[in-house]
């Protein structure tokens, strides 16, 4: 497990997932009632479940066009070819002269300049230099740049003592993409470089598929919803907003319905409505407790049970399935077990079902500043802080998944392997962004 996970965290990739770490377990069973078996999963099983159930589901969501100022974060669906060869001309990637590699070292004389946006009209001939600058296209007959650094200008001569090779400090014509060559493809999501992709090759506007809806139901009878006051007995619904955040950061649209009181009707009613969305999110209801109903009613609804619980701390008791042609997810609904199955697990849907080709965790190894103990069992999720630079990662104090406040402070998770029992500092551990 412990390998398997590091190099689930080094390669951050689902096809590397697929191919090595995922080759000799079987697909889980699908059961056709919730009490028929209890599929219990490791972290890693259920994350495949997941990725290669949604991925596999057939048809790709509907299309729409939009301008390229409001497709940041957007998946794209249309692949997107270069109008031309970029660079169109070879360029200087330095300030200097540009030169003839042959005629150096030595001195030469300087025949002109050559800005960005311009061109020089004549050909440089032996034992001639042209001042350039940075982006400005080569002269033709010159195949090189002297930086300015190592050389002296007298006159109209410039000279330097070293020699340059055909080609240095100069980018080539077409040597970052080709006219016709396809620069970006579809199932990426847009982000600030693909946008001056985009804007490079003159696009005003582009395809890209829709937002998935998803549909975000707490259940609970202790629930109270908005700022109104609350009894003692009573706790604020914290998992509608915070989910709708996380589907929203994932390029999803969040549809936030009313709390579901633990009566049968009610949420039946209810998670029937939130069936009509691309995806279900329920938060509460999933545990074996008298009044934790959810699985009964989707059983009642014929759905599909891939797994009912994921040996993970926090967040065991975890549903995914699908009924009348959608998936869904039931998160438990302590909010740091809410916060964290949403983004192992139900956050890749999400990105699947908007177009995404491929889903991916933002997995990296840290050395520890301070030992981590468990017991053995469960891939645990501990919020910790990561030092400025990053290389190092700190445990945060913890209540439990109900400790919002220290959910919000940290800054990453670190992820242990359930097969350890410890760890020292300085050793590296598997850590996830937040």
């Amino acid at each position: 497990m412990h390998n398997d996970l590091i190099n689930f965290c080094i390669e951050c990739s689902i096809d590397r997932i697929f191919r090595a770490s995922f080759a000799a377990i079987p697909p889980p069973a699908v059961l056709q009632s919730y009490n028929e078996q209890v599929a219990t999963l490791t972290f890693l099983e259920a994350r495949r479940c997941v990725v290669s159930t949604v991925g596999a589901s057939p048809g790709n969501p509907e299309t729409e066009t939009v301008p390229i100022g409001h497709c940041a974060g957007r998946v794209l669906a249309e692949r997107i070819a270069a109008d031309r060869d970029y660079p169109p001309l070879p360029r200087s990637v330095r300030d200097g002269f540009a030169v003839r590699a042959s005629d150096l070292p030595g001195e030469l004389h300087l025949v002109g300049e050559v800005r960005a946006g311009e061109r020089f009209r004549a050909e440089l001939q032996p034992g001639e230099a042209v001042e350039i600058m940075t982006g400005a296209p080569m002269p033709a007959g010159g195949n090189a740049v002297v930086m300015v650094e190592y050389a002296t200008v007298t006159s109209a001569k410039v000279a330097t003592d070293r020699a340059v090779q055909p080609g240095e400090n100069v980018n080539p014509q077409a040597s970052e993409a080709r006219a016709g060559e396809v620069i970006l493809e579809p199932g990426i999501r847009l982000d600030h470089a693909c946008i001056g992709v985009l804007a490079m090759a003159g696009l005003a506007q582009v395809v890209v598929y829709r937002q998935p809806e998803v549909a975000i139901l707490a259940t609970g009878d202790e629930l109270v919803d908005g700022p109104l006051p609350v009894l003692d007995h009573q706790i604020r619904n914290t998992n509608s907003p915070m989910l709708a955040a996380q589907v929203a950061r994932a390029g999803g649209k969040p549809i936030v319905l009313p709390v579901a009181q633990d009566v049968y009707a009610a949420t039946r009613e209810l998670i029937e409505h939130g069936l009509r969305f691309n995806l279900l999110l329920l938060s509460g209801g999933v545990s074996a407790g008298k009044y934790d109903i959810v699985e009964r009613v989707f059983a009642d609804l014929g759905a599909e049970f891939f797994f009912d619980r994921v040996r993970i701390q926090p967040g065991q008791p975890l549903v995914f399935g699908r009924a009348r042609g959608k998936f869904f997810f039931g998160l438990p609904g302590n909010p740091g077990s809410t916060l964290i199955t949403f983004e192992v697990f139900a956050r890749g849907a999400v990105e699947l079902l908007g177009g995404r080709k491929d889903t991916r965790l933002p997995f990296f190894s840290c050395r520890l500043t301070a030992p981590v103990r468990q017991k053995p069992g469960l891939t645990r999720f501990l919020p910790a802080f990561l030092s400025p630079d990053g290389a190092q990662v700190t445990p945060a104090p913890f209540g439990g998944s109900g400790d919002l406040p220290a959910l919000a402070r940290a800054d990453a998770f670190i992820v242990t392997d359930p097969e350890r029992m410890e760890w020292a500092p300085g050793e590296s551990i598997p850590v996830l962004l937040k």
